[in-house]
């Protein structure tokens, strides 16, 4: 048995999950590998000796992202995926087959796995690699909810993407910023609305940045939502701007696609769904810090009852519309 360490940082709903764990031993990296990711089987064909396996993993929901390190050449064997999963060499190469396809992975070329097929990795000693894992009915939803109808799945991504330039290159930086984050314990991914956008965006980024059958439509011009489908957005942020509405959520209610409903609120209200839910936000805050006694209440007692998670970017906020700090407001309604 090798030496484990295992750490996870527990988190509030709705917010990241991280944890990280180094072992010298076969079995304990095969179980944190079934943990996180899927049931694998794993092999040394140098031999145990000199394996050592590092990770550093954080989810969002459906989304996993982890930096794995291999210090011996190492198999991993998965008879079926339930995700999509996508392997992002930073050292070392990754032998891979998949779907009757062979590519090699590299810091410059990426693998792509999907759903439904067996999976065979070999993995260079002292390799190391981004993986990111996507569970299928989230990739899926958000495909279906950006296009506004169902999709018929799985989605048919290419084998491989090019790392060295374009939307690739870009979308891997992404990823590499959510890991970075969630290292920092004051990181604004530790608020649960910019955990889901961040999250959000790696899926969108992904379905933006590869080829298969949807993207002419999925990149197509969208039409703008009719007026009476965005006043369907609006009365519902009217109603509850506290709550933690997403842009697919406004969508929905709309009956639009997210795209469709970004126009429509772009071509009628000359501004994006979140910029209003903000701006609305912010109005019920100032009315309400205007009246309130600040013997009974507090700024962040108001700023969580209108909707804003994180205190600082809510004075940030409030300034900027109003030309003063959200406490000077409230002690001028003493």
């Amino acid at each position: 048995m090798g030496e484990v360490h295992f750490r996870t940082v527990p988190a509030a709903p709705g917010s990241p999950t991280t944890a990280s764990f180094s072992s010298a031993d076969i079995d304990d990296t095969r179980s944190l590998l079934n943990r996180f990711y899927y049931p694998v089987a794993v092999g040394t064909p140098a031999g145990p000796e000199g394996f050592r396996f590092e990770a550093e993993v954080i989810q969002l929901g459906p989304l996993t992202v982890g930096h794995l390190e291999f210090g011996a050449p190492v198999t991993v064997v998965a008879a079926e995926l339930d995700a999509y999963h996508v392997s992002m060499p930073t050292a070392g190469r990754i032998h891979a087959r998949h779907a009757g396809r062979e590519v090699v992975a590299s810091p410059s070329t990426g693998v792509v796995f999907g759903p439904g097929r067996p999976v065979y990795t070999m993995h260079d000693a002292y390799s190391a690699e981004l993986n990111v894992k996507i569970e299928r009915p989230a990739l899926e939803h958000e495909l279906a909810t950006l296009l506004g109808h169902p999709v018929t799945g799985p989605i048919d991504l290419p084998p491989s993407m090019d790392l060295r330039t374009g939307a690739a290159r870009s979308w891997r930086r992404l990823v590499q910023l959510l890991r970075r984050e969630s290292g920092e314990q004051g990181s604004l991914i530790w608020q649960p609305l910019i955990a889901e956008q961040l999250r959000l965006s790696v899926l969108d980024g992904l379905l933006l940045t590869v080829p298969h059958r949807y993207t002419d439509e999925l990149t197509a011009p969208a039409p703008a939502g009719p007026p009476r489908a965005i006043q369907r957005a609006i009365d519902a942020i009217q109603d509850e701007p506290e709550r933690q509405f997403s842009v697919g959520d406004l969508a929905r209610i709309a009956g639009l696609s997210v795209r469709s409903l970004q126009e429509g609120f772009r071509r009628h209200v000359e501004c994006s769904p979140m910029s209003y839910l903000q701006t609305v936000r912010l109005g019920r805050a100032h009315d309400a810090l205007r009246r309130e006694d600040p013997a009974r209440v507090s700024v962040a007692t108001v700023a969580h009852r209108t909707g804003f998670a994180h205190l600082g970017r809510f004075a940030s906020a409030y300034r900027a519309r109003f030309g003063e700090c959200p406490s000077e407001t409230l002690r001028g309604a003493d």
